[in-house]
């Protein structure tokens, strides 16, 4: 054999050689995180689902997003498959999620539809004596008590039932005084006189007709109940003292009652007076309706509620004061107005979020502004649309599925390394986050960087690429350098804020 071809044959086997090492090295194991790679959503797409045909970033799980693989498998973490993530995916906000996936996630939707508001408000109250249905027995002049009719508390009583017979003694002068008058005969003048007296000593016209009756004075008396009900207050005993003013009894009447019901102070504003009001006794019981007749201007600083008073009839008095009882109150129908359940609902303390299902499989997360509720409705003000279709229960799970995305995995704000210097979208800041790296490639719109693992998005060490804005990297950077570096993610972009040499003896 000649030397040229023998020379030949070497370099051949030689690079035959070389190729075969190359193929090993790319045939890694497959379920093997992506730490050479330079695989990323925003890296060139080199592979190709042959179920779909459509172009694979990058395979996850899906309980675990945080760590990519750049073949299929089952997952390390779950027993489950790994899930594609396609090119076609990463193209505006939000996140794109397979039927299939969805399905797992136990996502429910739901319409945004128009309703009418009418509602009612549920409430708890307590029954009290009606105050416009009251009475209060007094006496006039000083007495003693020689006999009480009603000796206790909440004892029944019936209009003109006697309640006590009193003794008053300085009625006996005005008395035989008159009664001498009237026997002298002096003239109508000066009876009329006598008898004005008498009235000006509030002596009851029953004791003067039953004084001349019986030619002398009569100087005891009988209280009676001006209205039926129950005694609500019982002032006096058997022989005690009274003076003029002094509250004897105090009668309430029954047959009408108030509620008094806690409202809630964001609820309040939206109970009218004259609006129907349905009360019903703890257990079983009948429902009566009447009517609000005031909502009262002061409110419980512990519990933040204000006192709504309801009027009612209380057939059979069914209803005793101090009973609690359950208060709806019903709200007149009102225009229609937008309106999607309230688990649909996402409220961050800072924002309000529904998240909106696209036709092509995409979850969109929308601030909106929400009014009064309906049931299980509430209202939506601004933000959406009739008949769109939002996620009605999975939004949590959709976050987690999605959290590597600009618009699910921050709407609460991941937690991260802030800066101080972290860009606002609207008026919402990016999270930035820190990392440390060797350089491996510098191109004209970004930089590629073999990072360590990035705690704050659950990322392992990998390769990718991020783009390179000219401020934000030295201008004297190079290939191979230990650099730290921070970024932030804008849509599905990773971009980098600062780039700066890593402190001697850090590993990359």
């Amino acid at each position: 054999m000649k030397t040229p071809t023998l020379v030949s044959l070497l370099v051949l086997a030689g690079a035959l050689v070389a190729v075969g090492a190359y193929q090993l090295g790319v045939h890694r194991n497959p379920l093997t995180p992506m730490a050479t790679a330079p695989e990323s959503p925003m890296a060139p797409v080199a592979n190709v689902d042959p179920k779909t045909g459509r172009a694979v970033l990058y395979w996850h799980d899906p309980m675990v997003p945080g760590t990519r693989f750049d073949k299929p498998g089952k997952s390390p973490f779950m027993d489950m498959q790994l899930v594609p993530v396609y090119a076609d995916q990463s193209a505006g906000a939000g996140a794109a999620i397979s039927p299939a996936v969805a399905q797992s996630l136990g996502i429910r939707m739901a319409v945004v539809r128009k309703a009418s508001l009418s509602s009612s408000i549920d409430a708890v109250g307590v029954v009290a004596q009606n105050e416009r249905a009251t009475e209060v027995v007094q006496t006039r002049v000083t007495a003693y008590v020689e006999k009480l009719h009603v000796r206790a508390v909440l004892d029944p009583v019936r209009k003109g039932q006697p309640l006590a017979t009193l003794y008053a003694p300085d009625w006996a002068a005005a008395l035989e005084e008159y009664l001498g008058v009237r026997q002298a005969q002096p003239g109508p003048a000066l009876i009329d006189a006598s008898r004005a007296r008498l009235r000006l000593l509030s002596i009851p016209d029953d004791v003067v007709a039953r004084s001349e009756q019986s030619g002398t004075a009569q100087t005891r008396f009988t209280l009676s109940a001006p209205i039926s009900g129950v005694v609500a207050e019982l002032g006096v005993r058997d022989g005690a003292m009274v003076s003029p003013g002094v509250t004897l009894f105090r009668i309430a009447d029954l047959s009408s009652v108030w509620v008094i019901a806690d409202v809630p102070e964001a609820l309040a504003s939206q109970l009218r007076a004259g609006s129907t009001a349905e009360v019903q006794a703890t257990g079983p019981g009948t429902v009566i309706s009447g009517k609000l007749s005031a909502v009262l201007p002061d409110v419980d600083l512990a519990t933040r509620t204000l006192k709504a008073r309801i009027e009612l009839r209380n057939p059979g008095l069914a209803l005793k004061p101090g009973m609690f009882v359950r208060v709806t109150f019903k709200q007149s129908a009102g225009e229609q107005a937008l309106v999607v359940p309230q688990e649909a609902v996402i409220a961050t303390g800072k924002r309000t979020v529904v998240i909106v299902a696209g036709p092509d499989g995409k979850y969109t997360p929308i601030d909106v502004q929400l009014g009064r509720e309906a049931g299980t409705d509430v209202e939506v003000k601004t933000g959406l649309t009739e008949g769109q279709t939002v996620v009605s229960s999975g939004q949590f799970m959709l976050d987690s599925e999605a959290s590597l995305k600009s618009g699910l995995g921050r709407l609460a704000g991941v937690a991260g390394t802030a800066t101080a210097a972290a860009p606002m979208v609207g008026s919402a800041p990016l999270v930035a986050h820190s990392g440390t790296g060797k350089v491996t490639a510098i191109g004209k719109d970004d930089i590629t960087i073999s990072h360590r693992p990035i705690a704050s998005l659950k990322w392992g060490a990998m390769t990718m690429p991020f783009k390179n804005p000219q401020d934000a990297t030295p201008k004297d950077l190079k290939v191979g350098a230990h650099v730290q570096f921070d970024f932030v993610q804008q849509g599905d972009d990773y971009v980098l804020q600062r780039v700066v040499p890593a402190p001697a003896g850090t590993t990359p």
